[in-house]
């Protein structure tokens, strides 16, 4: 098994993910951007990641779905909830996302392992950590103006860059949390 070495959100949502269906990994290991992991190689980044993979014959690791598109990276498919074997995928991601039906205040949910039997089980959000009120208001203007193309014009071409667009739901909470800005 091929790891990361240093901390990372995509390291969290996979651990996350094993801490849902196995309970030994919870306890022994647990979820967050950096664990001590009881066993395999740790390697810088996603870049290092696929490289050791690639020199390791029978390895196996784990990058995020843009990375291996990009790089053209095999994957397989994981078991999810319904018991159906899924291959991450724009669709797959986005069925996951459709589970969320009421987003909390501050967008913190995770979607690993997440109901309905088209839904891809190592699934997260991207989020951004923006200021609600900026200490100078030119600059908070052009973040709230720029936040707001991402979700109005940005949004429609998500799907062109390998990531899944928003839930209908979702975006209109961010819509709301981007209104207040400043």
């Amino acid at each position: 098994m091929v790891h990361r070495s240093d901390g990372s959100g995509t390291t969290f949502i996979f651990t996350d993910y094993l801490s849902k269906v196995s309970p030994e990994w919870k306890a022994k290991v647990g979820k967050n951007t950096s664990v001590s992991w009881p066993a395999g190689v740790g390697a810088k980044g996603n870049e290092g990641v696929a490289g050791m993979i690639r020199q390791m014959d029978g390895s196996i690791g784990y990058v995020e779905l843009i990375y291996a598109l990009q790089n053209k990276i095999s994957f397989g498919s994981v078991r999810n909830p319904a018991g159906e074997f899924v291959k991450a995928s724009l669709e797959s991601t986005s069925a996951a996302a459709s589970s969320v039906k009421t987003m909390p205040a501050d967008f913190r949910v995770s979607i690993t392992n997440a109901p309905g039997k088209d839904a891809y089980p190592i699934s997260s959000f991207t989020w951004l950590l923006v200021p609600a009120k900026s200490k100078d208001p030119q600059k908070g203007k052009i973040l709230h103006d720029f936040l707001g193309w991402m979700l109005d014009q940005g949004e429609s071409m998500v799907s062109q860059l390998n990531y899944a667009p928003l839930p209908e739901n979702v975006a209109t909470k961010v819509r709301a949390t981007v209104n207040q800005v400043q």
